[in-house]
Parts: structure tokens; C-alpha cells; sequence
């Protein structure tokens, strides 16, 4: 049996599956983040723990005999998190978060500073783990001359399962500490960041074993040896989940944020574009993403304005016949592709007096599709081209919203059937390899239920409105300045 462990921003979960991949029973758990000051947003790891313990007690009680069969663990997580450890590998303050934007000025800074881009292989955006560790070296020194390891969160949760401080390439290339070209740490990055080589951990591929589970875990488990891959950061783990490793191979996600992924054989940075350019989680691959901040967040944040379920306003579209007059820019806490600004919010724009709660939720959906329609033309800029993607994400349960994604993209969407795909899977997977499984064999794409093709007679339409959605961007900025 192996274990996928997905560490996301609200909650755990844990997916068991056979020797073949095949789900054998999860469980989930849930915790807070918290938004201490604006733009601040941070957790507590120990909660990641606690959520581990949950989900394992559940496994035991529902899925004892096959949990006893464990044999490796994969862990994925969210992205860029900052984790100081310090001597005694205590937590020194709570995590800065991903989507924390406290530290745009040192972002910028280090992002001007000569030869970053080009080791990174990517702009410093301030969502990055690199200047978290300069703002608290401006603002907490006391903390900063404590640290001893700045570990991401997926890895803390590690360390608790191992005992190991080590890290992986995927995850890690979202630092601006990693030569990501190199897949290893880059001494001129950790000192343009203030850092040292002693201060991080150790690296390895997503598909390699990095420890095994400590004999206290083991026992309390009931479980024999143990080993615990790499893994890797969320999308890459997520791109393992739908067999998105080869290139040509791509997927968009509408989750929490949004993200157009493509993934590469070989490393081609173009910082200036604004795309992600990190290392796969499995050696030898690396991958492109745009990525929107906001997305199902969008809908969310409308949906406690007008107290209605998500469901409830999804249900309010109910048919693709073209673009509203009203228009979104979804920058509700700034934006990364194309754009890296932090400052920037978000607007409607040509709310109309005879216009309903239906307005303004074809008007988010549409703003979230011309925003992932940027992300398409930034790829586009470093020369990669999808014809097809897989389309994945809690937003793709909405038809309308999919099919108006299709519109815009002016691309074919496949929708994985019913059942497991994702970031749980792609870590069970990851585990496999690392206990020896091909990675060809492993990683295979999902069954497809439909293919939502662009809507022919509305392309025109809606490409006339991302025109104008474009021109949105410099005027708004241009207004809050």
C-alpha cells in the first residue's frame, strides 16, 4: 500500500491506494489560516501535524488491514511556504504563507539585483520564500539570527514523519535559492538572500526516497518499514496525478488560484514573460505554469458579499450565450502571471443598474477566464504551444464556467471521469517509484469523460472582450496609484 499525503492552504488529505493505484480509502482534516495584518497570511505547522494525526486515526479505524501494508509515503504541499526551524529544529514564528504578499519591496529588490533571473530561471515574486526570510531579517532580527533551517511546509511535516530536514527540486525552485537549471542550490542566490548552504536542506527528486517513518510512528501506526519519497510542490505533484510530465502535455487548474501548467523536457526560463519555469518532481523534467491568484477564490469572495453558497451563484449562469457587458479583474490580493504586482486589487467595471447577482457572477467567471487567458499568451511568449489540456480543479464542476474557459483558451478541455486524479494520487505515485515502480507505467493520464470543445460561435465575441479586458489592467492600476 502507499500513502499520498496533500498538504493544501485549508486542509489535509491523505489518499491510500493499492500496488496498482487504485484508491483504497482517504481521509481529510481540516485547519485555519490566519490574516494577522492586510496582506499577511500565516499558519501554524504544528496544525499540520495535529491534521496528519487526524487523518492517519482515520485511516486505522476504516482502513486498518490495508493501512498495516503500508510501504511508502509521498507528500505534496503548497508552494513557497517559509518554515524557520531553529537549533533544536523548534518553530520559530508561525509560516508565512504563499499567498502573504508582506515582502514585495524586498521581492522587487532582489529581483533587480544582477544574475537572480537568470540562476532562478524566474521573476522574485513577492508570494516567493526567499524575500520572506529578508523581511524578517529587516523587521523580526531577533528571529532571523535564530534560524538554523528554513524548511517549505510540505518538508516540516516531513521532518515530523523522519526525523530528515530534506527537501525536493520541485518545490524548492519556487525559493529563488535554487539554480533551478542545476537542480541544486545556487551559493550566489542563498547570498544575495542573506542565507548559507548549512541553512537549508537536504535535496532530493520527488521520486527518491528521502527517509523513512520514525519507529515511534511506526509502532503507533502499526506499520513496518516505511521509506518517504520526495514529493514535491502542488502542481508538479498534481501534474504527476494526471500523467502530465511529457511535453506537449499540459493541464488547467480552476482551484483556490488558477493555473495553466505545461510541462517540458528540457529548462527554458523567460523570467521577463511573468511564467513559472521550476523543476519537475520527477528527474530529468521541469515544467511551465502561469498562475492567477485568485480563481474559485474569486467566487468564494463573492459568494460571502452576497451570502450565497458558491453552488447557489454557479447556478445562477446557466447557459454560455456571450460575454456580459459588466467586466471582473480578479486581483482580489494582487496578481503573478503576467502581471507580478502585489499593489494591485480588484474591480467590475460597466456594472449596469438593470443588472443581478447573475451579472456580477458571469462577470467574475468570465474575469477569472481572461485572466488564465493571459497566462495562455505568456506561454505562448516563451514559445510553448497546448492544442489540448486536461481541465481539473473544484471550478470545472461548474459546465458554464468550463465551457466558457474553453471559449476563451480557444482550446479543447478534457474532463477527467469520476474518481481520483490530483495531488493526493501523483504523491501516492511518487511513493511507487520511489519503492520502485517505472515511472512510465505509474504516471498515467486519467480516463476522459468529455472533451468541451470552444463554443464556435461565440470565439469572436469573446475574444473581442478579452481585447477590452486587457486594457482594463493599465487603467485601473493607473486609477489606484
Amino acid at each position: 500500500m502507499y500513502l499520498g499525503l496533500d498538504l493544501g492552504t485549508s486542509g489535509l488529505r491523505a489518499l491510500l491506494v493499492d500496488e496498482q493505484g487504485a484508491p483504497v480509502a482517504s481521509a481529510e482534516a481540516q485547519y485555519d489560516v490566519s490574516h494577522p495584518h492586510q496582506g499577511w497570511s500565516e499558519q501554524d505547522p504544528n496544525d499540520w501535524v495535529s491534521a496528519c494525526e487526524n487523518v492517519i486515526s482515520t485511516l486505522k479505524t476504516e482502513a486498518g488491514e490495508a493501512l498495516a501494508k503500508l510501504s511508502g509515503i509521498g507528500i505534496s504541499g503548497h508552494m513557497h511556504g517559509a518554515v524557520l526551524l531553529g537549533a533544536d529544529n523548534q518553530v520559530l514564528r508561525p509560516c508565512i504563507l504563499w499567498n502573504d504578499t508582506r515582502c514585495a519591496d524586498e521581492a522587487a529588490v532582489l529581483d533587480a539585483t544582477p544574475g537572480v533571473r537568470e540562476l532562478s530561471g524566474n521573476i522574485v515574486f513577492p508570494g516567493f520564500t526567499a524575500p520572506k526570510l529578508l523581511w524578517v531579517e529587516t523587521h523580526e532580527p531577533e528571529i532571523f539570527a535564530q534560524v538554523a533551517k528554513v524548511v517549505l511546509p510540505k518538508d516540516y511535516l516531513r521532518l515530523w514523519l523522519t526525523g530528515e530536514v530534506v527537501g525536493d527540486m520541485s518545490d524548492m525552485a519556487g525559493s529563488s535559492w535554487l539554480d533551478v537549471g542545476a537542480r541544486d542550490w545556487s551559493d550566489d542566490l542563498l547570498a544575495q538572500g542573506h542565507m548559507r548552504r548549512d541553512q537549508m536542506a537536504r535535496l532530493v527528486e520527488g521520486s527518491d526516497i528521502s527517509g523513512y517513518l520514525r519507529d515511534d510512528l511506526r509502532a503507533d501506526w502499526g506499520v513496518d518499514e516505511v521509506a518517504v519519497a520526495g514529493g514535491g510542490g502542488d502542481n508538479a505533484v498534481a501534474a504527476c496525478g494526471v500523467g502530465c510530465f511529457k511535453e506537449g502535455q499540459g493541464f488547467v487548474s480552476l482551484g483556490t488560484s488558477g493555473v495553466l501548467l505545461a510541462a517540458k523536457d528540457s529548462f527554458a526560463p523567460d523570467p521577463a514573460t511573468a511564467v513559472h519555469t521550476f523543476c519537475h518532481a520527477v528527474p530529468g523534467r521541469w515544467y511551465q505554469m502561469g498562475v492567477i491568484l485568485a480563481a474559485t477564490d474569486a467566487l468564494n469572495w463573492l459568494s460571502g458579499r452576497l451570502k450565497q453558497s458558491p453552488a447557489e451563484l454557479s447556478a445562477l449562469v446557466s447557459e454560455v450565450a456571450g460575454p456580459g457587458q459588466a467586466m471582473f479583474l480578479p486581483y482580489l490580493s494582487g496578481e503573478r502571471t503576467p502581471h507580478n504586482d502585489a499593489d494591485m486589487r480588484g474591480a467590475f467595471v460597466g456594472l449596469d443598474v438593470g443588472g443581478g447577482d447573475a451579472a456580477l457572477v458571469q462577470a467574475m467567471m468570465e474575469g477569472v477566464c481572461f485572466a488564465l487567458r493571459d497566462c495562455l499568451e505568456a506561454l505562448r511568449a516563451t514559445g510553448t504551444e497546448l492544442e489540448e489540456v486536461l481541465a481539473i480543479g473544484g471550478g470545472t464542476k461548474s459546465r458554464v464556467w468550463t465551457e466558457m474557459l474553453a471559449t476563451v483558451l480557444g482550446l479543447p478541455l478534457a474532463l477527467p471521469k469520476d474518481g481520483e486524479f490530483g495531488a493526493a494520487l501523483g504523491a501516492a505515485r511518487l511513493a511507487m517509484v520511489a519503492r520502485g515502480a517505472d515511472v512510465e507505467t505509474v504516471m498515467t493520464q486519467p480516463d476522459i469523460g468529455e472533451v468541451i470543445a470552444p463554443k464556435a460561435e461565440l470565439v469572436a465575441a469573446y475574444e473581442a472582450a478579452y481585447q477590452r479586458f486587457r486594457k482594463l489592467y493599465p487603467a485601473i492600476k493607473g486609477a489606484l496609484a
